[in-house]
């Protein structure tokens, strides 16, 4: 059920992209419990001026052109802790499989509930069971 938005430049290499689409994956399976085959992803090349971050750094985290942002909207109930390890699962991931700076690896969860989603033919398939 996540739908997954990567935003990377557009310097980035094919290879690069893959990787950290793959490693996003990999990590919500392996880590947070989603479904095997459970990929739907959407992946933004951008030019430089279009990946807006603070210059001088945010929360102790400096950052480079290199920066991806990562927005994850998934369903609701999973606890910290396991959102913490898909964080760690993520960022050190894309930094081992892909070369980027683990300090540039931007990462948002949006929490929804089940029968916010609709995955074709206009039905909600994870509709409220009646009583």
């Amino acid at each position: 059920m996540p739908l997954v938005r990567i935003d990377i430049a557009s310097s980035a290499s094919p290879q690069v992209v893959r990787a950290v689409s793959d490693v996003v994956y990999d990590a919500m399976t392996s880590v947070a419990n989603v479904p095997a085959n459970d990929r739907f992803q959407v992946i933004t090349r951008h030019g430089r001026d279009e990946l807006v971050y603070p210059s001088d750094g945010y929360l102790g985290v400096t950052y480079s052109p290199g920066i991806v942002f990562i927005q994850v909207t998934w369903n609701t109930g999973r606890s910290v802790e396991v959102k913490k390890a898909f964080y760690r699962a993520v960022a050190e991931g894309i930094a081992d499989k892909a070369g980027v700076r683990i300090q540039d690896v931007w990462i948002n969860l949006i929490d929804v509930a089940r029968e916010d989603w609709s995955f074709g033919n206009g039905d909600m398939q994870y509709a409220p069971k009646p009583a």
